[in-house]
Protein backbone atom coordinates (compact mmCIF):
# COMPACT_ATOMS: atom_id res chain seq x y z
CA UNK A 1 0.00 0.00 0.00
CA UNK A 2 2.82 2.50 0.87
CA UNK A 3 4.40 2.08 -2.62
CA UNK A 4 0.82 3.16 -4.09
CA UNK A 5 0.99 6.08 -1.97
CA UNK A 6 4.12 7.04 -3.13
CA UNK A 7 3.55 6.34 -6.67
CA UNK A 8 1.09 9.54 -6.14
CA UNK A 9 2.84 11.73 -4.15
CA UNK A 10 4.99 11.33 -7.36
CA UNK A 11 2.55 11.76 -9.91
CA UNK A 12 1.19 15.26 -7.70
CA UNK A 13 4.52 16.38 -7.74
CA UNK A 14 5.67 15.84 -11.20
CA UNK A 15 1.48 17.19 -12.40
CA UNK A 16 3.23 20.06 -10.32
CA UNK A 17 6.56 20.17 -12.03
CA UNK A 18 5.51 19.82 -15.36
CA UNK A 19 2.39 22.62 -14.95
CA UNK A 20 4.97 25.55 -13.71
CA UNK A 21 7.28 24.66 -16.64
CA UNK A 22 4.13 25.00 -19.24
CA UNK A 23 2.83 28.00 -17.08
CA UNK A 24 6.23 29.55 -17.44
CA UNK A 25 6.55 28.76 -21.04
CA UNK A 26 5.50 31.64 -23.01
CA UNK A 27 5.67 29.86 -26.51
CA UNK A 28 2.95 27.28 -26.11
CA UNK A 29 2.88 24.14 -28.12
CA UNK A 30 -0.40 22.71 -28.32
CA UNK A 31 0.43 19.64 -28.65
CA UNK A 32 2.26 19.80 -25.38
CA UNK A 33 -0.89 20.99 -23.50
CA UNK A 34 -3.28 18.36 -25.51
CA UNK A 35 -0.77 15.49 -23.97
CA UNK A 36 -0.93 17.06 -20.11
CA UNK A 37 -4.29 17.29 -20.51
CA UNK A 38 -4.90 13.69 -21.59
CA UNK A 39 -2.86 12.49 -18.76
CA UNK A 40 -5.26 14.80 -16.10
CA UNK A 41 -8.27 13.98 -17.99
CA UNK A 42 -7.48 10.10 -17.70
CA UNK A 43 -6.61 10.69 -14.25
CA UNK A 44 -10.18 11.75 -14.18
CA UNK A 45 -11.59 8.92 -15.90
CA UNK A 46 -10.01 6.60 -14.01
CA UNK A 47 -11.08 7.84 -10.29
CA UNK A 48 -14.57 8.48 -11.90
CA UNK A 49 -14.25 4.38 -12.11
CA UNK A 50 -12.67 3.82 -9.16
CA UNK A 51 -15.64 5.11 -7.71
CA UNK A 52 -18.18 2.84 -9.24
CA UNK A 53 -19.98 6.06 -11.54
CA UNK A 54 -19.87 5.81 -15.66
CA UNK A 55 -16.87 7.76 -17.16
CA UNK A 56 -18.44 7.30 -20.94
CA UNK A 57 -19.13 10.87 -21.52
CA UNK A 58 -16.00 12.00 -19.75
CA UNK A 59 -13.38 13.45 -22.17
CA UNK A 60 -10.17 11.34 -22.48
CA UNK A 61 -8.30 13.94 -25.62
CA UNK A 62 -9.67 17.38 -25.62
CA UNK A 63 -7.99 19.96 -26.48
CA UNK A 64 -7.40 22.41 -23.25
CA UNK A 65 -5.65 25.58 -22.09
CA UNK A 66 -3.46 26.01 -19.19
CA UNK A 67 -6.22 27.26 -16.91
CA UNK A 68 -8.25 23.99 -18.01
CA UNK A 69 -4.93 21.54 -16.98
CA UNK A 70 -4.74 23.72 -13.58
CA UNK A 71 -8.05 23.11 -12.59
CA UNK A 72 -7.64 19.52 -13.36
CA UNK A 73 -4.13 18.91 -11.54
CA UNK A 74 -6.06 20.44 -8.50
CA UNK A 75 -9.36 18.72 -8.55
CA UNK A 76 -7.47 14.99 -9.69
CA UNK A 77 -4.46 15.80 -6.72
CA UNK A 78 -8.04 16.21 -4.66
CA UNK A 79 -9.72 13.47 -6.02
CA UNK A 80 -7.31 10.28 -5.50
CA UNK A 81 -5.70 12.13 -1.47
CA UNK A 82 -9.75 11.77 -0.84
CA UNK A 83 -9.72 7.88 -2.54
CA UNK A 84 -6.85 6.86 -0.63
CA UNK A 85 -8.46 7.89 2.37
CA UNK A 86 -10.50 5.63 2.90
CA UNK A 87 -8.20 2.81 0.78
CA UNK A 88 -7.10 -0.69 2.78
CA UNK A 89 -4.39 -2.79 1.58
CA UNK A 90 -7.07 -5.55 1.43
CA UNK A 91 -9.07 -3.58 -0.82
CA UNK A 92 -6.43 -3.41 -3.61
CA UNK A 93 -7.10 -6.54 -4.75
CA UNK A 94 -11.21 -5.72 -5.37
CA UNK A 95 -12.49 -5.70 -8.64
CA UNK A 96 -13.92 -2.87 -10.75
CA UNK A 97 -16.03 -3.06 -13.13
CA UNK A 98 -16.32 -0.52 -15.89
CA UNK A 99 -16.58 0.02 -19.59
CA UNK A 100 -13.76 1.54 -21.50
CA UNK A 101 -14.92 4.82 -23.69
CA UNK A 102 -15.68 2.04 -26.78
CA UNK A 103 -18.45 0.27 -24.51
CA UNK A 104 -16.37 -2.78 -23.69
CA UNK A 105 -16.65 -3.94 -20.08
CA UNK A 106 -13.48 -5.00 -18.01
CA UNK A 107 -12.64 -6.12 -14.35
CA UNK A 108 -9.47 -4.71 -13.09
CA UNK A 109 -8.18 -4.63 -10.00
CA UNK A 110 -7.51 -1.59 -7.43
CA UNK A 111 -4.26 -1.91 -7.46
CA UNK A 112 -3.91 -2.65 -11.35
CA UNK A 113 -6.44 0.63 -12.08
CA UNK A 114 -3.59 2.80 -9.84
CA UNK A 115 -0.12 1.50 -11.16
CA UNK A 116 -2.07 1.84 -14.60
CA UNK A 117 -2.75 5.55 -13.80
CA UNK A 118 0.54 6.39 -12.62
CA UNK A 119 2.80 4.53 -15.67
CA UNK A 120 0.29 6.05 -18.09
CA UNK A 121 1.30 9.74 -16.81
CA UNK A 122 5.02 8.97 -16.65
CA UNK A 123 4.92 7.67 -20.24
CA UNK A 124 3.22 11.02 -21.51
CA UNK A 125 4.94 13.24 -19.16
CA UNK A 126 8.44 11.06 -21.30
CA UNK A 127 6.88 12.48 -24.16
CA UNK A 128 6.13 16.27 -23.31
CA UNK A 129 9.53 16.38 -22.23
CA UNK A 130 10.16 15.61 -25.84
CA UNK A 131 8.61 18.02 -27.37
CA UNK A 132 9.57 21.09 -24.62
CA UNK A 133 13.56 19.53 -25.87
CA UNK A 134 12.34 20.00 -29.49
CA UNK A 135 11.05 23.68 -29.25
CA UNK A 136 14.38 24.48 -27.22
CA UNK A 137 12.89 24.58 -23.68
CA UNK A 138 14.48 22.33 -20.67
CA UNK A 139 12.68 19.18 -20.35
CA UNK A 140 11.24 18.91 -16.76
CA UNK A 141 13.34 16.24 -14.35
CA UNK A 142 10.26 14.59 -13.32
CA UNK A 143 12.14 10.93 -12.02
CA UNK A 144 10.90 9.35 -9.02
CA UNK A 145 14.59 9.25 -7.53
CA UNK A 146 14.78 13.25 -7.50
CA UNK A 147 11.14 13.38 -6.15
CA UNK A 148 12.17 10.84 -3.40
CA UNK A 149 15.80 13.46 -2.79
Amino acid sequence: MRTIQRMYEHLNWANHRILERLHNNKNEDQQVLDLFSHILYAEQVWITRLHGIDSSQLPIWSEANISICAELVRKNQGSFTAFFTNLTSADLDSLICYRNSKGKEFKTSIEDILTHVALHGQYHRGQINSRLRANGIEPVNTDFITFVR
